[in-house]
């Protein structure tokens, strides 16, 4: 009975699927700079090797850009042959390494079933969230579930002091404007210190997790680690620290050249005054309209919009009026104060045992500049020649 029950435990073990993770490291295109993840299930009985990808969307459903925008935009889950999936990375020169996974039989057979069960076409559909709902995350909670939650209760109590804001902003920096769009427009929500379950977001910080889990026996979860593609581009961005007194040294230099010149000659000013204006009023009204027309919410409760303020389009009449040798409208002195408190508080919110926002770089940038710009244009006596 001995030797029956440890050929049933052999058999059973042999029967249960193999599971593995694959990341992909970050490519070239702008979607593709945070990488990806996908759970490989092997059938035991085929050999067949399917590879559960969350990342999939369609670009041409009506709509698409508009969802987008509003944080309502629907990915699903795609279940298709390993080595198909494969393809589009060998392509595009992105590696990809595989951790095959030490699962009890149980749990790898309950993880096969909900994942087969979820790639039917009536369940694939998720709506998704670049934090907390993305191709990661699903392969994070899919893991977790089938292990009793054992997964997040071994990465939820701690932290490496990431946030949303470091990692997307890292991972992004390689194109610059997707570098400007997540660190101006991410709110305050987006500089809370995450544990390591909630950065697990970035495909590649969930797989250094899964590396130092462990399984119900005890054992490492991460049975073995391979290489299925190299990687031909550029790795991913390292991790730097960030330093915001290069930003004061350019708002300062471009605060004293409106100051100093726009006394004696206030179309030098006006000339400055006209682009700086006018990209903060539409930058601020796009994080007013993400604040309060989307689902975006880590960019709610933006508090660069006290820099880029939207009420800076108002103030494009005064630079013109200058510029055309004419003097302001007065109504545009008050508006002119306006702003520059607005730009005053922001860094005042600093000092208020207030949620931390991480925008002293743009403070130290924007608030020497506001301050200029209003002194130039409020001081009495203004003549343009």
């Amino acid at each position: 009975m001995l030797i029956l029950a440890l050929w049933l435990c052999a058999f059973a073990a042999m029967a249960a699927p193999r599971i593995g993770v694959a990341t992909m490291a970050p490519g070239e295109i702008f979607f593709e700079r945070f990488g990806h993840n996908a759970i490989v299930v092997i059938d035991p009985s085929s050999g067949q090797a399917t590879s559960y990808n969350f990342g999939y969307f369609d670009m041409s459903e009506p709509d698409f850009v508009g969802r987008f925008m509003k944080g309502e935009m629907m990915y699903w889950l795609v279940a298709l042959p390993l080595e198909q999936d494969m393809a589009g990375y060998r392509d595009s020169g992105r590696g990809v390494t595989l951790q095959w996974l030490d699962l009890p039989p149980p749990q790898a057979q309950a993880l096969a079933d909900a994942l087969a069960e979820h790639a039917r076409p009536e369940n694939a559909r998720y709506r998704y969230d670049y934090f907390t709902s993305n191709c990661s995350t699903k392969v994070r909670d899919a893991l977790d579930a089938a292990m009793g939650g054992a997964l997040k209760s071994h990465l939820a109590g701690r932290s490496r002091g990431n946030t949303e804001r470091s990692e997307a902003v890292r991972l992004a920096s390689p194109a610059w404007w997707m570098w400007l769009g997540f660190d101006i427009g991410l709110g305050p929500s987006a500089d809370r210190a995450m544990s390591r379950w909630e950065e697990a977001f970035v495909p590649m910080r969930l797989a250094d997790s899964l590396a130092e889990a462990r399984n119900a026996a005890g054992r490492p979860l991460v049975q073995s680690r391979i290489e299925l593609l190299p990687h031909r581009v550029a790795p991913e961005p390292p991790e730097r620290p960030r330093r915001w007194w290069p930003w004061l040294a350019i708002g300062m230099a471009l605060a004293l050249v409106a100051a100093a010149l726009g006394w004696r000659r206030p179309r030098v000013a006006a000339a400055l005054a006209l682009p700086v204006w006018l990209l903060c009023g539409i930058f601020g009204l796009l994080l007013a309209y993400l604040w309060l027309g989307t689902e975006h919410y880590a960019a709610w409760a933006n508090r660069n919009l006290l820099l880029f303020n939207p009420l800076c389009l108002l103030l494009l009449p005064c630079a013109i009026a200058v510029l055309r040798r004419r003097n302001p409208p007065r109504w545009t002195q008050a508006l002119l104060g306006v702003v520059a408190i607005g730009a005053a508080a922001a860094w005042f919110l600093h000092w208020l045992p207030l949620p931390l926002q991480y925008n002293q770089s743009w403070i130290a940038l924007l608030l020497p500049l506001h301050l200029a710009l209003a002194y130039v244009f409020i001081r009495p006596g203004l003549t343009v020649r």
